[in-house]
């Protein structure tokens, strides 16, 4: 009995009538081999096949490679699109016309979403499209669910569940590996931010070590005096400048932000003074 190889040898893949007239009828193993033909008009043949399952559609589907008319005669068949699988791997495909998989989209399921927002390869406008269906849902599933995606989903909808400050979603959200600066920074930059968040994300060892946040940190009026005062020995002389000009920071806030760079101009001059006088003592030295 001839083995798979064999067996595709026998069906050949370079295409012709004779397989496409057989793609028509087989089933079981040689129907399951000729799903993997290169050639496009075996594949449409396959489709007509009243042996294929779901699940071998599903098993093209799979295939990166797939001939785009084959993607198109699938999405014509209202009866194959009605099973989910089928929705599923045609909305992941990367050569699925673009429109079918922003509809497709709409009829997932939410870890099913976070799954295309993630995917390597998938388009920036279709990771985008899912990110703005799970950011449009969130605020209305229940907090499990919701913890849930801000563990496990994209930056975006981790920041989402970030700016809404519930005590059990800032941990996991900020947590997020997913997670980046500038959703941070966004967060930080919303009007009417949670206190508690503010407090949060400067606690968190790792954002809080970030030097932009720091600075958002300190533009933001509801982060703590103490925190400020923290980080300022940190700022650069130009940040703190900026950030003392008026109508930036509280005024009392910003009067420190002044002593800070006097403190550091200062600074700055005795060290230039100690290292002339150093100078001048190695040259009378050297006389």
């Amino acid at each position: 009995m001839p083995d798979a190889n064999n067996r595709i040898s026998a069906i050949g893949s370079n295409g012709g009538p004779k397989d496409a007239d057989r793609a028509l009828i087989v089933k079981d193993e040689e129907l399951a081999i000729l799903l993997h033909h290169d050639d496009g008009a075996v594949l449409l043949a396959v489709l007509k096949n009243p042996n294929l399952a779901e699940t071998d559609l599903c098993v093209l589907l799979s295939r990166k490679s797939l001939p785009l008319e084959v993607l198109e005669e699938i999405c014509t068949r209202r009866d194959w699109l009605k099973a989910y699988a089928v929705k599923k791997a045609l909305a992941c495909h990367p050569h699925t016309p673009r429109l079918v998989s922003l509809r497709l989209l709409r009829e997932l399921y939410l870890m099913d979403l976070v799954h295309i927002a993630l995917l390597p390869g998938v388009s920036a406008e279709l990771k985008r499209n899912a990110e703005d269906q799970l950011a449009t849902r969130l605020p209305h599933l229940p907090l499990g669910q919701q913890i849930t995606l801000g563990r496990r989903g994209p930056a975006r909808v981790a920041g989402s569940l970030l700016a809404q400050g519930h005590p059990q979603g800032l941990a996991v959200a900020l947590d997020n590996t997913h997670l980046t600066v500038a959703q941070i920074l966004k967060t930080l930059a919303t009007e009417g931010v949670p206190e508690s968040v503010v407090q949060a994300i400067a606690q968190h060892r790792k954002w809080s070590r970030e030097y932009t946040v720091r600075l958002a940190l300190v533009r933001n009026p509801a982060s703590t005096l103490s925190t400020v005062l923290g980080y300022l020995p940190e700022l650069t002389v130009s940040d703190l400048q900026e950030l003392a000009s008026p109508g930036i920071v509280p005024e009392r806030l910003r009067k420190c932000l002044e002593a800070e760079v006097l403190r550091r101009i200062r600074a700055g001059k005795k060290l230039s003074s100690a290292a002339e006088s150093s100078d001048d003592a190695h040259t009378s030295k050297d006389l």
